[in-house]
C-alpha cells in the first residue's frame, strides 16, 4: 500500500500562531513514517502558505497532498475560513466542515443552540461599542448577576476572557475589551468546577466516544481558565478529578450533545462547570490544542490511547469522508 502524504496546516494568522505551531509540530513528530509522508505546511501571521520553505499558493500546495491534517487554532483556521479553501479543491481534511467551524465560533449562537438542546449556559449579554458606554456598564452591574466572565465573541483558547469581580473591573474590562473589539460577550461567573470533556468519532467501537473528563485546578490567584492559566503549565490536571458517578454521567452526555448539536465532526473538546445546581456548558472547541501538555493527549494517555493511534483514527476519518 502506497504512503499517504499527509499536509500538516500549522501557524496561521491568529492570536493563536504560536500554540499552532507547537500543535503542528506534535502531530508531524507522531505521524508513522511507514504509513505517511508528512508534509509540513506552514502559514505565516500574513496569511501566505509555504511549503518545504518556499511561499507556495494553496492551490499548488494541495496539489502534493492526499490529505490534510488541520492543526491551525483560532481566527483562519477553526472558523470556516481555511475549511472553505480546502473544500473548494475536494481535499479530504480533519476536523470540523466549513458552516460547523464558522457556527461553533460564534459564542451567543451556541449558547443558543446548545441551550435549545437541553444543557444549561451561563446568563449572557452582548455589549456594543456606544458613546454611553458607562451608563451602560452602570446598568450592567445594576440588573446583571455579579461577578461576571468578559470574553470575545469569536476567540479560541480563552484569548482576551477577562474576570470582573467588582464595579470598577467591570468598567475596566468591558472599556479595554471594546478598544480591540466591537462587541464582547459578558457572562455569568458560575463558581464550580472546571472540567473539560473530549468526543472521538467511530472509535472503539462507539459512534461517540467520550474521553475522561478532566478537571482542571487553576493555579493560585487565577479565578477562570484564561488563556495564561491554559498554556503556563500552572494549573493542575485531574483525570477524572473529584467528580461522582453522576457528574461524569452528565458531563459524558453533554459532551456527546454538544458535539452533535452544533454539526462537528471527527473529534473536539467542550468546556464545563460543575456545580451542586448541574452542569453548566461554556464553550465547545473544534480544534483543540494537540500539544504534548494540551488537555485532549492528557485525556488520550487515560484511557490508553497513543497519540499516534490518535493521528491514524483521525486521518482515516477524513480519508474516508466520514
Amino acid at each position: 500500500m502506497s504512503k499517504l502524504r499527509v499536509g500538516v496546516l500549522r501557524g496561521g494568522p491568529s492570536s493563536e500562531y504560536d500554540i499552532s505551531l507547537k500543535t503542528g509540530g506534535h502531530v508531524l513528530q507522531n505521524l508513522s513514517p511507514e504509513m505517511y509522508i508528512p508534509q509540513d505546511i506552514f502559514i505565516s501571521r500574513d496569511g501566505m502558505w509555504h511549503m518545504r520553505g518556499f511561499e507556495t499558493p494553496p492551490e499548488k500546495v494541495l496539489k502534493n497532498v492526499d490529505v490534510v491534517f488541520n492543526a491551525l487554532h483560532g481566527e483562519y483556521g477553526e472558523d470556516g475560513s481555511v475549511q472553505r479553501i480546502l473544500d473548494a479543491f475536494q481535499v479530504p481534511y480533519t476536523g470540523s466542515g466549513t458552516l460547523a467551524s464558522k457556527l461553533a465560533m460564534n459564542k451567543p449562537s451556541v449558547k443558543g443552540i446548545v441551550s435549545n438542546a437541553g444543557i444549561r449556559t451561563p446568563l449572557h449579554k452582548i455589549i456594543e461599542r456606544t458613546p454611553d458606554i458607562e451608563a451602560v456598564i452602570t446598568e450592567i452591574f445594576r440588573t446583571f448577576p455579579q461577578p461576571v466572565v468578559i470574553k470575545p465573541l469569536d476567540k479560541g483558547s480563552s484569548e482576551g476572557v477577562v474576570f470582573a469581580g467588582s464595579y470598577q473591573e467591570l468598567i475596566d474590562g468591558i472599556t479595554k475589551s471594546l478598544e480591540e473589539f466591537s462587541s464582547v460577550l459578558i457572562e455569568e461567573f458560575i463558581k464550580g468546577k472546571e472540567v473539560t470533556s473530549g468526543v472521538i468519532e467511530d472509535f472503539r467501537g462507539e459512534d461517540r466516544y467520550t474521553l475522561l473528563p478532566i478537571e482542571i485546578v487553576l493555579p493560585y490567584g487565577k479565578t477562570c481558565f484564561d488563556y495564561d492559566a491554559k498554556y503556563n503549565g500552572e494549573s493542575e490536571l485531574h483525570c477524572p478529578g473529584s467528580l461522582t458517578a453522576e457528574e461524569k454521567l452528565l458531563i459524558r452526555d453533554a459532551t456527546r450533545t454538544v458535539h452533535d448539536a452544533l454539526g462537528l465532526r471527527h473529534y473536539s473538546r467542550s468546556d464545563f462547570i460543575v456545580t451542586p445546581r448541574g452542569v453548566y456548558f461554556l464553550e465547545a472547541n473544534t480544534l483543540p490544542g494537540l500539544t504534548e501538555g494540551s488537555l485532549v493527549p492528557h485525556a488520550l494517555n487515560e484511557v490508553g490511547c497513543s497519540f499516534p493511534e490518535f493521528l491514524d483514527h483521525l486521518i482515516s476519518l477524513a480519508v474516508n469522508r466520514k
